[in-house]
């Protein structure tokens, strides 16, 4: 049976082990009515500075889960675990080839029970993700779509995550490719820096995920809490 441990989230701050965030600032966070915490980064995550960020998160009881991209910094302790897999990388290394030899090494260690497969789909050439996979992001709209109904239809994979790292998105594209899924949950993440950012992906994501701007100007962060469950109620249902 597939995890469902993030089924319910609409709003989820991601933030980057990498990074500094005061006590003053984790703790609003934490407590600010947000579904999820979300830990992971494209570069500069270890098994130290998660681990760090892990057990401060983990004075609250907020869910938090690991984005985990590469086997060495593998925490354990988390409510869920996503595996990404870049669908647009570059070189198979991103897609399949890393995640084919963690597995050969740490496999029998990994709580299956709470890790979920995540296709990622990247759409901002310009991104730390981007240069690190090699990934082909000037994707067209009939692009994207197909990429996604690969993941969602031929794989089935459950999770569809839409990147746009560093940069607000495309919302009518966002909307074609979630028209187009059957059964994969649809996350979205990229330049939500304000509330009307942050409604306008919550009317076309299952999931929003609020990232950067977290570091930047946590006012603002904050204020997407409320922006994004308003959206959710002014619709009157779930995807």
């Amino acid at each position: 049976m597939i995890p469902s441990f993030y089924a319910h989230w609409r709003h989820v701050f991601k933030l980057d082990p990498e990074r500094e965030i005061s006590d003053e600032a984790l703790d609003r966070l934490c407590l600010s009515g947000t579904d999820a915490i979300l830990v992971g980064g494209s570069s500069g995550v270890t098994f130290d500075n998660t681990v760090d960020l892990l057990s401060r998160i983990r004075r609250y009881e907020v869910p938090c889960a690991l984005e985990l991209s590469d086997a060495s910094c593998g925490v354990p302790g988390f409510d869920g675990y996503f595996i990404p897999s870049v669908l647009n990388a570059g070189t198979a290394e991103w897609l399949i080839g890393r995640h084919a030899a963690a597995l050969a090494d740490f496999g029998h260690l990994l709580p299956w029970e709470d890790v979920v497969g995540e296709a990622y789909l990247v759409l901002n050439p310009d991104s730390t993700v981007a240069r690190v996979t090699g990934a082909k992001a000037d994707l067209t709209f009939a692009q994207a779509v197909a990429y996604a109904q690969v993941a969602d239809r031929l794989w089935n994979v459950p999770v569809l995550y839409l990147e746009y790292s560093g940069t607000f998105g495309d919302m009518t594209l966002v909307a074609r490719v979630r028209d187009s899924l059957r059964q994969a949950h649809l996350i979205y993440g990229g330049g939500i820096d304000s509330p009307a950012r942050a409604r306008a992906a919550a009317e076309v994501a299952n999931t929003v995920v609020v990232g950067n701007v977290i570091y930047t100007n946590l006012e603002s962060a904050l204020a997407t809490v409320s922006a994004v469950n308003d959206t959710i109620k002014e619709q009157g249902h779930v995807f």
